[in-house]
């Protein structure tokens, strides 16, 4: 009796300590991604809004010219203006501070009368065709170059060194002409790295999808035992752990004259997805594989049966019951395109294009975010925002896909 219940207290006490580790690891692991959450939010929130996502990363730039001289009017402050902007009323144009994602300082446009002498401008970037340019809100002005009251040409703005206050009242005060503007959007958006990202998912996963499904539907369905057939599952399992720079090296080296068939001189996304799309097939055909194999015998035996043949059982009866794991499979590839930065260094470059195609350069979102990073001042704002995009994409499809497994979901009894 004593030695039984020794042997209980034993059990307890065992049961009791990988209880508590379970407990202490449960809670390291939730503090750690409470932390990591917390930081990400607080450093990139207050950078999240819809001009980072429609706006294009580099700036476009203009030298333009007045068209109209300065007329006699006196501009009233509009009643809707904000606080933070600074009016000029010799000249209807209003002003505001901003720092953008990249820490820059900047004179935004924040009002202008249509009336005003600055609304229309001659474009004079190309002196051989000057083109008629509004000057619209949200431009930054850079450079502008006005005559005093003495025939003096002067400079403001910001390579003056100057705020929107001291612009506006140098434009009230001091300045009897504009001749000349230097003006740029604010550019520093995102808008190119999604495009792109979108493109590289959509080539990888075209691609990886038919291919690994039909691996998986081979090798559970068809394959034999046989030397072969585990090699080839060795070497499924094997590419699995590769690391993703070494398929860049190899996407550069094997694939690169595939892509130039079709008419890339460089680097491309084009490349990138046929990269992405090597790496996703062991993870693909490895969760098709496991979703094939939870399909209960009975189904295939009923549908034989019945006097279909295995091509039939297979596609109109198995397959349609293993989607919700195959769809599991493809969620974690996505995942992992979105994620993916080594491998597209490589084989898409880093240079951040805001009109990207199949057969150009581009950056996705992680090379983006690695771009911001790898500078002498790493911009941890802009990386979070852009984390903070990429978690929301990865939960929208996260849904997405569950709505679609839910939906072909089948139980079995």
């Amino acid at each position: 009796m004593n030695v039984k219940t020794g042997n209980q207290k034993k059990r307890r006490f065992y049961d009791g300590v990988l209880q508590g580790c379970t407990y202490v690891s449960s809670g390291i692991s939730v503090l750690v991604l409470t932390a990591l959450f917390i930081f990400i939010f607080s450093k990139g929130w207050s950078l999240i809004n819809f001009d980072l996502i429609k706006s294009n990363y580099w700036s476009e730039n203009y030298s333009a010219e007045t068209i109209t001289a300065q007329s006699n009017t006196t501009f009233e402050r509009p009643a809707d203006l904000s606080e933070d902007a600074f009016f000029s009323q010799e000249w209807g144009i209003a002003f505001v501070d901003h720092v953008d994602a990249h820490k820059n300082k900047m004179i935004l446009v924040e009002y202008i009368d249509e009336r005003s002498p600055l609304y229309a401008l001659n474009d004079v970037s190309i002196r051989k065709n000057p083109k008629e340019k509004q000057l619209q809100v949200g431009m930054q002005i850079t450079r502008l170059q006005y005559t005093d009251a003495e025939g003096t040409i002067r400079l403001a703005g910001k390579l003056a060194g100057q705020n929107a206050q001291q612009l506006a009242h140098t434009l009230d005060e001091e300045a009897e002409s504009v001749d000349a503007l230097y003006i740029q959007t604010t550019g520093g958006g995102i808008r190119g790295s999604i495009l792109s990202t979108f493109y590289l998912l959509l080539v990888s996963l075209l691609i990886a999808i038919p291919i690994g499904v039909a691996a998986a539907i081979y090798l559970n369905e068809y394959a034999r035992k046989s030397k072969f057939n585990m090699m080839l599952r060795s070497g499924v399992e094997t590419l699995t752990g590769v690391p993703s720079i070494v398929f860049g090296l190899m996407g550069v080296t094997v694939l690169f004259p595939v892509t130039q068939i079709f008419g890339a001189t460089t680097t491309s996304i084009l490349l990138g997805g046929l990269t992405m799309a090597i790496i996703l097939l062991p993870t693909i055909i490895r969760s098709t594989e496991e979703a094939l194999l939870v399909v209960p015998q009975h189904l295939r035996d009923a549908s034989l049966s019945v006097g279909a043949n295995q091509s039939q059982t297979i596609f109109k009866i198995v397959l349609p019951c293993a989607v919700p794991g195959i769809l599991t499979g493809v969620l974690l590839g996505i995942g992992r395109v979105i994620g993916e930065s080594a491998a597209l260094i490589y084989t898409m470059g880093t240079f951040i294009n805001d009109s990207p195609t199949l057969l150009s350069q581009g950056t996705s979102l992680a090379v983006q975010i690695w771009s911001v990073m790898s500078g002498e001042q790493p911009n941890f704002e802009l990386a979070c925002a852009i984390s903070i995009i990429i978690l929301f994409f990865v939960l929208i499809l996260n849904f997405a896909v569950k709505a679609i497994s839910k939906r072909f979901s089948k139980a079995w009894y």
